[in-house]
This record gives structure tokens, C-alpha cells and sequence, in this order.
């Protein structure tokens, strides 16, 4: 199926406002972990196709960083296989780190098991590192936590006012939220705990009483009395770790493998929730019919007027690795310092100036999240953001790998002295401005003073890219950014990229909307960025020479309005013909879907990433099919479909 014209999505690349040697990747931003920080990893090793976890892992203790690039760590680890730590055995070690200056950035791993593995996170504002091992090959999921220790050492009058936490371990399996009130004076009294235990959907409660908590060397033992059980989900001794300022805390058993994060909570909307976040998590899927499913991630989200755009790094053991996976989620906010999503049925709490915010899943879809406010960025001259590289289709956050292909769109400051546009073939130089990408000419399609739109060139294939901006002889700063095969992202006809209808063609070249909705058994065309490697490889910048196919082969599955989910069929996945840096998918609309103004498009690129972004209005008189789960997670329902042993 040929398009007639897709214009109005090229147009779409600068109107859209979100608010080849060895490449090293930046780490000028090593000054952000300096000086002795608490740390906790847990570690989830899936050992059958069933996701059923057979060994467990924690490390915790104090790690000391020296502001220059290595470390040096004091703590124990615990293992569930007894031939290794059986009880926790302390221990030493060293290692190095890397931090950009958006402080994304890796460690090598503290856990002296895995010494050529790396812990990938950023650095938030105030200073606490999350992130998790997401490129490991050694079967585990895994979430990581290093709050600075302060110069002031904590007390138990610092653990004062009233904390929201929660809690999450997969070997009872359950998730929780509670609150407690230390009186800074060791006492915490009557705490009541919502949980959801196994696979049930609905809550339990626990209630406890004579909790306490007892400082010792800045960290706590936070006593909740009693022991966890086949139906107690709270129980013993649990380590605190506390940040310096006294709003975030975290930790888990010594003898345990649970982890909790927790904030001192606001008691109506937060003061600022819109904004840029860090965030990590875990996930334990108990819904699906087939098996568990555990992953672990980090990554970055963009809220906006209770909108979000977000991306997750996320390591999935049991479907053979990780891959990007960027989706478009609403939350309500409740007006008591809570919130709720509806993509990934989580609850939030956040604190009062909504700079932290911490979260559980609704059974039985089991989670902890943890996310904080991105530092502010600004410079001078020809600046590039460290956080505004962005893919132009999917408006995806930072954190989201780019990709040969790939249209990006640059955010920053005198990036160019006026506005212009180019015609393909693109050139190199537009208006005076250059970008480069691992000192590759990039070509580009749109400048302004704010915003650039480049096209990634094919030949980049090194682990990390780093882009710079010359505008008329004066260089930028150098963004660096992991790369990868595909960074898939639809184009949208909103002016907000990623979100609404996606930019899509009926046969007869009319382009899909509210009015004039997708049919089913129709095969429409739709418009991305980001599928990476083709066939017939065009000069960067160029259109194709006749037609050019993607290396990977896409998957296209919609979901409408009554929850039906069904795979669409793809005729075609390559280089949209006469046009420069578009792809262009063709998929047939597929049965058993019912009339749905606002159908789900999640697209799996076929190599290693996904977005779940964009919608698709259908018409259809079908109406047979039977409902999903209401409240699924996205790349959850994706990895419903995909059979076990499958490859990414």
C-alpha cells in the first residue's frame, strides 16, 4: 500500500513542543555521587518457565564514593543457595562509576559475584542513585537505592512526622502500603497495613501494634514485631536507611529479601507533580495464565497536567532480556497526597512539594516504584540539554535508547541564530547549524533557536552516541545517550508528540481520525520513528531507492474499548517511500475487535523496543471477542501474548 502523502507528519517534526570512532560515555556528572552513601540491592533469579524465582539475593551496607569515578564498599550479602552466603557474610569491595551530566549514568556491580556486570540508573535531585542491573545475562531482576549518609548522622530524632511506605516481596509473594509516626523518639506505635497477598485482587489488612525503630551509626532497626508468615506479610526486622533530609527512607530485612521505599507524605495534591522524573521499579505479574512475570527497571517519565509520557529500561529474565518500553499513562490525583494510574494500576504517594513519589501495585499485579524530580538544567551559549534528547515521534523521555534511523528532536538554547526547514534530501548544514553524532554529520530537517530535528545516521552502531550542536562555528556541549536496534515511536496528529490518534492512512489516502475511523479488515498505513536497520540502506538523509524493508519484523496488537486485545497482521515494515527518516508500517485491522473511539496501539518493534502510546480509532459491527483484564499492565499484556522461550 503506497501513500499519497504524509506531509502533514513531517510537518508535525517542528511544531511538536514537549516541553564513526569508539565512543566513551560522558561523565562529567561523577561529582553527583560523592562521599559515603547507604545502599541496598535485591537480586530475583527466575529458574523455569513457569517465572518462579529459585534464588535470592541482598547486599546492602556503605558505599563511599569519591567524586572522581570509584568507589569503595563496606556491607554483607545473603544468598538463598547455601553453597554461597547462607547467612549474610560481610564483606569489602571497589569498584568504578560513570555519571553523565543528567546523571544518567552505570557502576560496576558491588555484588562480588558479578563483577563485570553494571548497576544502569541516574542520579536524582538530592543525591539518591536508583537503578537496577538491566543489561545483566545472569538470569536476575533486580533494584538498587543509595541515599546519601549526610553530614549530620542520623538519630532516632531525625525519623519524625508521618511516613507513607511501600513494601514489596515476591518470595511471600505481596506488596503493601502503610503509614507510621515516629515521635523521633524510637517509639512508632499502632501501624495498618494495606496489602495484597499471592494472586488475589482484592486487599487485606495487617494491623500492628508496638512498632519501634533504634538508630545506630546513622541507619535504624525498624522492629515491626512478630514474624512474617504464610498469611502476615510484615513481621521482624527490617534495616532503615534514612536521606539527610529526612523525606525519603528505604531498606529491608538483613535476613530478608524485600525491599521498601518510603516518603514523608503530603496531605493534599503536592505543591508541583508536573515535571521530569527518575524512576526504578520492580514488577511481579500473578495475572497472567501462563506464567509469573518478574521484571526490574529504571528510566525517566515527563508529567504534565495529569498526563504522562513515560519510559522504562526494563529487564524481564523469563522473555530473554531488556528492551525500551515507553507508554502514555493518566493519573487522578485524590487531593490527600495520593494518586492513581490507569494503565499500570498503581497507587502513589508523594511528598508535599511532589518531588518524591513512591508507589505499589493493585493485586495481582504486584510492584514498587520509586521516582524523583530531575534537577533543573540551563546554560549558556550554544547549549544542548543534557535531558532534551528526544525521539520526535514518541516524544519519549531521555532515558529511551536511540537508534540508526532514528528521528530526534534536540531541546536546548542557542541552538541556531533563526528558523528553517529543509526538503529532502536533508542536508548537512542547515542555516549555518551541524549536528554530530559520534563525529558523523547528522542530517537534519528543522532548526530553530530551542529546537533542532536530526536524523540519527545508519552507520552509528557503537554502545553509546554522543550528539553535539555547531551553530556558524560555535560548538555545544556533548550529550551522551545508550543506543540500541530500534527506539519504535509512532507520530501522532496532536501537538503533543507520542500522544492522541497516531498519524495513520486508510487505503484511500485519507488520513484516520475521530470521524473517520480505521475499518476492520482494513489495512492501514502507519508513520514512526525509530525501527532501525533496513534493507536497501538510503544515504543518510535521502529517501529510499525503491523499497527498503526494517532488519526487525514488527508486531501491531490493539486493544478496544470493551478490553478485546488482538494481533493485527503486518504486509509491510520499511521506509516510507519518496520520504527521509520515516518508516512506515502497514497492518490489517483484526477481527473481534468492537467500535472504539480511542483503540490502544502498542507496537513491538521485533527487536528491542516498544510503545504503547498512541491510539487508533476502529469501527467494527464485531462484537464476539472476549475481554481482557480491565486493569493490565502494557508490556505485561505484550508479554502475555508472546509464548515462553520466545526470543526478544
Amino acid at each position: 500500500m503506497k501513500t499519497k502523502t504524509i506531509l502533514l507528519v513531517l510537518l508535525l517534526l517542528g511544531a511538536c513542543a514537549w516541553r564513526s570512532s569508539a565512543q566513551s560515555f560522558d561523565s562529567s556528572g561523577d561529582g553527583l555521587l560523592n562521599g559515603a552513601y547507604y545502599c541496598r540491592q535485591v537480586l530475583y533469579f527466575v529458574t523455569d518457565q513457569a517465572g518462579d524465582i529459585g534464588e535470592y539475593m541482598n547486599v546492602q551496607g556503605t558505599i563511599t564514593f569519591n567524586g572522581a569515578g570509584s568507589y569503595t564498599f563496606s556491607g554483607s550479602i545473603l544468598d538463598t543457595a547455601a553453597s554461597t552466603y547462607p547467612t549474610p557474610q560481610t564483606f569489602t569491595g571497589s569498584g568504578s562509576y560513570v555519571i553523565s551530566a543528567s546523571g544518567e549514568g552505570y557502576m560496576t556491580a558491588v555484588n562480588p559475584d558479578f563483577p563485570n556486570d553494571q548497576i544502569v540508573g541516574l542520579v536524582s535531585q538530592g543525591g539518591v542513585f536508583i537503578g537496577s542491573s538491566t543489561e545483566n545475562v545472569n538470569g536476575y531482576s533486580d533494584m538498587f537505592i543509595a541515599a546519601p549518609v549526610g553530614s549530620t548522622v542520623a538519630t532516632n530524632a531525625t525519623l519524625n512526622g508521618s511516613y507513607s511506605v511501600a513494601y514489596f516481596d515476591p518470595g511471600f509473594p505481596g506488596d503493601a502500603l502503610f503509614t507510621m509516626n515516629p515521635n523521633g523518639q524510637g517509639n512508632i506505635g499502632s501501624v495498618n497495613a494495606t496489602e495484597y497477598l499471592g494472586d488475589s485482587s482484592s486487599p487485606s489488612t495487617q494491623s500492628l501494634s508496638g512498632v519501634t525503630y533504634s538508630f545506630s551509626n546513622g541507619a535504624a532497626q525498624l522492629n515491626f514485631g512478630g514474624t512474617a508468615s504464610t498469611s502476615v506479610l510484615l513481621g521482624g526486622t527490617d534495616l532503615l536507611y534514612i536521606s539527610p533530609d529526612g523525606n525519603f527512607i528505604f531498606g529491608g530485612s538483613y535476613n530478608g529479601f524485600d525491599m521498601f521505599v518510603g516518603v514523608r507524605a503530603a496531605t493534599s495534591n503536592p505543591s508541583n507533580y508536573d515535571g521530569l522524573y527518575y524512576q526504578a521499579g520492580l514488577d511481579l505479574n500473578l495475572g497472567s495464565s501462563s506464567a509469573a512475570i518478574l521484571d526490574s527497571y529504571y528510566g525517566s517519565l515527563q508529567a504534565f497536567t495529569q498526563e504522562i509520557i513515560g519510559h522504562q529500561r526494563a529487564n524481564t529474565v523469563l522473555y530473554g532480556g531488556s528492551e525500551d518500553f515507553t507508554y502514555f499513562d493518566n493519573y487522578m490525583l485524590n487531593g490527600d497526597g495520593s494518586s492513581d494510574d490507569s494503565i499500570f494500576g498503581q497507587h502513589y504517594v508523594s511528598s508535599t512539594d511532589g518531588t518524591i513519589r513512591i508507589g505499589y501495585g493493585i493485586g495481582p499485579y504486584l510492584s514498587l516504584n520509586v521516582a524523583f524530580q530531575a534537577p533543573a538544567f540551563n546554560g549558556s551559549g550554544v547549549y544542548l540539554s543534557p535531558v532534551g534528547v528526544v525521539n520526535a515521534a514518541s516524544s519519549a523521555p531521555f532515558t529511551a535508547f536511540v537508534s540508526p534511523g532514528e528521528f530526534l528532536t534536540l531541546y536546548g538554547s542557542g541552538l541556531a541564530n533563526s528558523t528553517t526547514s529543509a526538503s529532502v534530501p536533508f542536508p548537512n548544514n542547515l542555516g549555518g547549524v551541524q549536528v554530530l553524532i559520534n563525529q558523523v554529520q547528522a542530517p537534519i530537517y528543522y532548526v530553530s533557536p530551542t529546537q533542532i530535528s536530526v536524523i540519527v545516521p545508519y552507520i552509528t552502531s557503537q554502545a553509546v552516541a554522543q550528539i553535539q550542536v555547531i551553530n556558524n562555528g560555535s560548538n555545544s556541549n556533548v550529550v551522551t545517550m545508550f543506543t540500541g536496534a530500534t527506539s519504535v515511536g509512532a507520530f501522532t496528529n496532536t501537538p503533543v508528540g507520542g500522544t492522541g490518534i497516531a498519524a495513520a492512512e486508510r487505503p484511500d489516502f485519507s488520513v484516520i481520525s475521530a470521524s473517520n475511523p480505521a475499518q476492520v479488515g482494513e489495512t492501514e498505513a502507519l508513520y514512526l520513528a525509530g525501527m532501525g536497520g533496513v534493507t536497501n540502506t538510503p544515504t543518510d538523509g535521502a529517501a529510499p531507492n525503491g523499497l527498503s524493508y526494517t532488519n526487525a519484523t514488527p508486531q501491531v496488537y490493539l486493544t478496544d474499548a470493551d478490553g478485546n486485545n488482538a494481533q493485527a497482521t503486518v504486509t509491510f515494515s520499511g521506509l516510507a517511500p519518496g520520504f527521509a527518516g520515516l518508516y512506515q508500517i502497514n497492518f490489517t485491522i483484526p477481527t473481534g475487535l468492537v467500535t472504539s473511539p480511542a483503540a490502544e496501539l502498542d507496537i513491538y518493534s521485533g527487536a528491542d523496543s516498544e510503545s504503547f502510546e498512541a491510539i487508533l480509532p476502529i469501527t467494527s459491527t464485531t462484537s464476539a471477542a472476549r475481554p481482557k483484564a480491565a486493569m493490565e499492565r502494557p508490556h505485561v499484556r505484550r508479554h502475555q501474548r508472546r509464548p515462553a522461550g520466545s526470543s526478544n
